[in-house]
Formats: structure tokens, sequence, C-alpha cells
């Protein structure tokens, strides 16, 4: 997979408000199950495993089987393209903030 393929993959993966509020799940603990992922989420069980298997083809989750259960992890380096492309244009929000300092200052020195 190529980077711009990569970043497009975690992108549309992300913009699903559903799928993004599993991930952030997932990062707020060390490991979930997908019974605990379901508990409280208003989400079918079976919905919640569609989202899992995209966050993990997207590489932002990790899985590890255990007996009768699958435990789910955060994957920080899946974001890696993400923040790559995005800290391209830091050097871009630097400089217009920089600006945009200066500028104050002589407004209301």
């Amino acid at each position: 997979m190529n980077e711009a393929t990569d970043i497009t993959t975690v992108l549309r993966t992300l913009a699903d408000p559903t799928r993004r509020a599993v991930f952030e799940r997932i990062v707020d603990v060390e490991e979930i199950t997908v019974v605990e992922l379901t508990r409280g989420s208003g989400v079918t069980q079976g919905a919640i495993s569609q989202h899992l298997k995209s966050l993990k083809l997207a590489g932002l989750v990790a899985e590890r089987p255990e007996g009768r259960n699958v435990y789910y992890r955060a994957a920080p380096e899946g974001l890696g393209p993400l923040v790559d492309w995005m800290s391209h244009y830091g050097v871009f929000w630097r400089e217009k903030i920089a600006n945009l300092k200066t500028l104050l200052k002589e407004i209301d020195p």
C-alpha cells in the first residue's frame, strides 16, 4: 500500500462517527473485548465487530485471541501516515500563527 492509500484508508476509517467512538474507547484502555465495547454503546455486537474489522484493516487496532475472547488494543503506529501528512502542514500553520502574533502585537502593544 502506498502512502496516499494509507492516509485515505485511515481518514475513511475514522470518518465514521461510531467507528471513531469505538476507536476512542479502545485508546482509553489497555485492552477491551467486543462484549465490553458493546455494553452501553447503543450499537449491536455485530456492528461493533464490523467496525473493529475496519479499524483492524486500517492498522488502527490489533487483536489478541485468548480462549473464547478476542482482546483489542490501539495500534498507534496506524496513525503514522496521518501524522506524517499533517506534520507537512505544521510549517504552514506555525508561520501563520507567528504572523498573527506579530499583527496582534502591532494592533495592541
